[in-house]
């Protein structure tokens, strides 16, 4: 079984130092095999958010975690236009990563993340078709025991973001991305972006798209919330390509707490949600599949 954190918007510059001390602590004492964080590790690509948010992973990776790391949108300068058009992820390169596109495999799961931050855009997000060839050039060699798992900061698909039920934009060349997945044979779609916590089947959320469980993390610390959800993040256990828990780590203003918890099942095809009863988790959070079992 692989045991993933998946974190996401941390916003270095938006943040609460003591919800980032928190989330370290978890991570420490859960000790995950890999931590995933879908981009935005600044508020504003500035240097001191990059070094703070560099210091923050470095403990993590001392502390002996694996992670897989990818930009956000913030993590391109906004202001600075000659740094945002001619360099825009200079920073992330010299304080997190020098790979926008990071691929971890063991032997039981294989990862592969694409950045879909540009420089073009303020805050949406787009896949180049060399992205695209890559997603399916690397899981053409992965064996079909894997579980296979794509992380993007923004979402492929359009997202509710909102109470009243209104869609986001869906990243750019949306239709031949969701395309390359589902081809890659994607199992998990991990991503970011909208600061809400969210799960369907990508079947469910538009044509031809595989056989794709779509999960989104909210913010792991900034202090810039959505719809009053709190800062919160992803814990799943990969049991099999076809069994996934998921549960909600959330934020209760004291310190992080179990949240919604939900055993996601594969049978003909198509995702299926269990509610996993645990008296002592949150209710807050909610995804959008219920027990339906």
């Amino acid at each position: 079984m692989a045991r993933i954190a998946h974190l996401s918007d941390i916003h270095f510059g938006a943040h609460d130092p003591k919800i980032v001390a928190a989330t370290e602590a978890w991570l420490q004492q859960h000790q995950p095999g890999l931590v995933v964080i879908s981009g935005d590790f600044t508020q504003r690509a500035k240097r001191d958010q990059f070094r703070h948010a560099s210091a923050w992973i470095n403990r993590l990776r001392a502390a002996g975690m694996k992670l897989l790391v990818i930009p956000g949108n913030h993590d391109v300068p906004l202001y600075n236009l000659a740094r945002r058009f001619g360099a825009p992820l200079r920073r992330y390169k010299r304080y997190i990563s020098n790979d926008l596109c990071p691929f971890y495999e063991d032997d039981e799961i294989a990862i592969l993340g694409l950045n879909t931050a540009r420089s073009l855009t303020i805050k949406d997000g787009r896949i180049n078709h060399d992205q695209m060839r890559l997603l399916r050039d690397r899981f053409a060699r992965v064996t079909a025991e894997k579980t296979r798992i794509l992380v993007t900061h923004h979402p492929l698909f359009a997202m509710p973001i909102g109470k009243g039920g209104e869609l986001s934009e869906a990243v750019g060349r949306h239709e031949d991305a969701v395309r390359a997945a589902a081809e890659a044979g994607i199992h998990i779609a991990l991503a970011g972006h909208f600061h809400r916590t969210y799960a369907e089947a990508a079947q469910k959320m538009v044509a031809h798209a595989g056989g794709a469980l779509v999960i989104q993390a909210g913010t792991a610390t900034s202090t810039r919330l959505r719809n009053a959800e709190p800062q919160s993040f992803n814990w799943l256990h990969v049991h099999r390509h076809d069994e996934i828990e998921l549960q909600v780590v959330v934020w209760d203003g004291a310190s992080f707490q179990r949240g919604h918890h939900i055993a996601y099942f594969k049978r003909n095809g198509a995702w299926i949600g269990q509610d996993m009863v645990d008296p002592g988790a949150l209710p807050g959070i909610q995804v959008a599949e219920k027990a339906r079992v």
